[in-house]
């Protein structure tokens, strides 16, 4: 039991806070690594703002307001296919070419890998 949810139930505000409302109440934030590993530099959205993910980096995010990306799964220029998820804390994260598409080698994927 966290200290903020002990100190709740001294004064018989709560019985019980879920994992996700103690880190609303504790302003937590949740780590996560992000890989590319196409050839493709990636465009994305993380939390409302816009980042240029080339082959090959990796980073590691700190997001404090929820974790959502958004990115176009579709590599093309003249093609849109935009993809959405929210990312947990403390996984690992890699961008991949989607080779299960046929007749499109265009098509990339967020794979959750650890």
């Amino acid at each position: 039991m966290s200290n903020n949810q002990s100190i709740l139930q001294d004064f018989g505000l709560v019985e019980e806070l879920d994992e996700e409302a103690g880190e609303t109440i504790t302003g937590g934030a949740e780590v996560f690594t992000i890989k590319n590993k196409t050839p493709y530099d990636i465009t994305y959205i993380l939390d409302g703002k816009s980042w240029l993910h080339r082959p090959n980096e990796t980073w590691i995010w700190t997001a404090y307001s929820g974790g959502i990306i958004k990115f176009d799964k579709d590599s093309r220029n003249n093609y849109v296919d935009n993809q959405s998820y929210n990312l947990a804390d403390g996984r690992i994260y890699e961008f991949q070419d989607k080779t299960s598409t046929p007749g499109n080698p265009f098509d990339i994927e967020l794979y959750s890998v650890a």
